[in-house]
């Protein structure tokens, strides 16, 4: 029975990661072919946002997907307003860099999310990281200079937008944990949330800079062909259920496997674009993109070694810390059998009773903050 319910869940993710695979790759595969044909990147970008809006909300209430949670005017203001400003740019920059440059030159260059991730966690958060993590970018870097110095349809702009987009998802990724420390929101609530306040502050920018343009185009004038409008409606559609399928596996597995199951998606994008689109590539250039996802691979696993050694490390030390510093005793074992708790400046039994309702509190808070900690997820951006 055992062996048959794991076999069910091996199945059930060996399943989601192939429909995540193929729901990313065709998105951007049609992506691309969208973009020759209707070089809008922000109209792609309003209609990714629009689908956001429209599906959410019904499938989220079908499948259970907790409500929305009060957040105070200040805080919206203040952290997902930007949020939702920083969505939209980077899901622009994004699409520009797919128009200019090829799909697996844009995801190769993409790949350096976790170097923008280390750098902005140090500035912002005072993050610091092991030398493991560092030394993992190293591969990182130098697969993206060889592909870049290699890539044959190479444009600075299209370079340039993958990087600002990149280091966008990489803010993204970090104030999306904050939110969802801070409030306790449903990270998909999360998502629909900023789609839709991103789709409301940019609907008049949009209307201004992009609507001429647009209309004037030969598939709406013509009123003939449909092949963008159908590429338009499908690219939202998939884009929408990439997000859905990617929590779904980010639900079944662990942080470290949906790390590494990303990196190999990105794979899995670049051999399908290479194949469905037939952009040239050299071996050199090949060879810069392994060894950037393979610089991710080996991020991803500096980053789970560092965070397991951190909570061998921290819990008995942590808590003897917190007990010094708030209960003013000093723990320690004074043989294998019992230990003595000792008062830095004097002891009195009287205060045993004290003292240990005061462990039992401090552990209490170590334990609602862990479980606190772990039920915030991450909200990918991709």
């Amino acid at each position: 029975m055992a062996d048959r319910r794991q076999a069910k869940e091996v199945f059930t993710v060996l399943f989601f990661c192939i429909l995540w695979y193929v729901v990313s790759s065709s998105n951007n595969v049609i992506g691309k072919m969208l973009l020759n044909d209707f070089p809008y990147p922000m109209t792609v970008t309003m209609v990714q946002l629009t689908s956001i809006t429209l599906y959410s909300g019904p499938f989220f209430n079908m499948w259970g997907v907790r409500k929305f949670v009060d957040i105070s005017w200040g805080y919206y203001t203040k952290v997902i307003v930007p949020l939702a400003l920083g969505k939209f740019l980077a899901s622009v920059s994004s699409h520009v860099s797919i128009w200019k440059v090829p799909v697996s030159y844009a995801h190769t260059v993409k790949a350096t999310m976790p170097l923008f991730t280390v750098i902005l966690s140090r500035i912002i958060l005072g993050e610091k990281q092991t030398l493991t993590v560092y030394l993992s970018l190293i591969p990182i870097i130098t697969g993206v200079a060889i592909a870049t110095v290699t890539e044959i349809s190479f444009d600075m702009i299209g370079l340039i937008s993958a990087l600002i987009a990149t280091m966008g998802f990489s803010l993204q990724n970090i104030f999306s944990k904050k939110v969802l420390h801070d409030t306790g929101i449903h990270h998909l609530r999360l998502l629909h949330i900023l789609g839709r306040l991103a789709l409301i502050m940019f609907l008049p920018v949009w209307l201004v800079v992009d609507l001429q343009n647009v209309m004037q185009h030969p598939t709406l004038v013509s009123g003939e062909d449909y092949r963008v409008l159908a590429l338009l409606f499908l690219d939202g559609v998939l884009n929408w259920l990439q997000n859905i399928v990617a929590f779904s596996v980010l639900s079944l597995v662990t942080p470290l496997t949906y790390a590494v199951a990303s990196a190999s998606k990105r794979i899995f994008v670049i051999a399908v674009s290479l194949f469905m689109l037939g952009n040239p590539v050299t071996g050199t250039n090949i060879f810069g993109m392994a060894l950037a996802i393979f610089g991710v691979l080996f991020y991803n696993k500096a980053k789970y070694d560092a965070r397991q050694s951190l909570k061998q490390q921290t819990v008995l030390p942590l808590s003897h810390q917190l007990w010094q510093n708030q209960t003013g005793y000093v723990p320690y074992a004074s043989s294998p059998q019992h230990s003595v708790i000792e008062q830095k400046n004097s002891y009195s039994s009287s205060n045993n009773s004290f003292l240990n309702g005061g462990i039992h509190t401090i552990n209490n808070n170590i334990s609602i903050n862990n479980n606190k900690s772990n039920k915030t997820g991450n909200l990918f951006f991709v």
